[in-house]
């Protein structure tokens, strides 16, 4: 039998510390900070307005936009590995849920923030090393063959639930595509874009 929750042993306090932990730290705006600590602008008058790494890019600054990724995408990893290390597996889901809830809707940003796609790499990287390894490589192929990081993005986010089933742990299935479809309405735009045929390649304004 498929079992797509894990079981649920915390105390309730307890994931609702977890989950404000894991909120807290997704909300932390890295991409705006480390433009601001470079001298880069405000990040959310360039290109499209967005706080993730791709928007980053398109300032120039290739170093921040890889610093911007490798912090957005430790949200993620420490939302899970953190909550992993004090209670458990249904604490965890509530603390990754958590990150990438506060990474895409911070409350300190009015609730825009980024598209969360870095942290949720993270997180799958956390959950299941193997499962977030075929996303991130699916990520990279997309990119590489269509130069489009949003298309990579969505097809990268829905490749994740059919590697949990396929390939590790099912009983995270309910968490994934919960995360699945927080991406796709962060990418509400672009897709519409994508579908008009508009949307700009990877380090160009969009």
């Amino acid at each position: 039998m498929l079992t797509v929750l894990p079981e649920f042993t915390s105390r309730p306090e307890v994931l609702l510390a977890l989950f404000t932990l894991g909120y807290l730290a997704g909300s932390i705006p890295f991409g705006i900070l480390i433009s601001q600590i470079l001298g880069l602008g405000d990040l959310r008058k360039v290109g499209s307005g967005n706080i993730g790494a791709t928007n980053v890019l398109r300032t120039g600054n290739k170093i921040a936009a890889f610093l911007t990724l490798l912090l957005d995408f430790s949200k993620g990893i420490c939302a899970v590995l953190i909550a992993r290390q004090i209670s458990a597996e249904d604490a965890v889901q509530v603390s990754a849920f958590g990150a990438m809830v506060g990474h895409c809707f911070p409350i300190w940003l009015k609730f825009r923030g980024g598209k969360g796609v870095a942290t949720f790499l993270g997180v799958m990287i956390a959950l299941s090393f193997l499962v977030g390894i075929t996303c991130c490589f699916v990520w990279l192929l997309v990119a590489l063959a269509r130069k489009m990081s949003s298309l990579a993005s969505l097809v990268s986010a829905i490749s994740a639930p059919i590697a949990t089933v396929f390939l590790d742990q099912p009983n995270s299935i309910i968490l994934i595509t919960s995360l699945v479809f927080i991406v796709f309405f962060r990418h509400r735009q672009n897709i519409d874009r994508i579908i008009k045929g508009v949307e700009p390649k990877i380090g160009k304004a969009g």
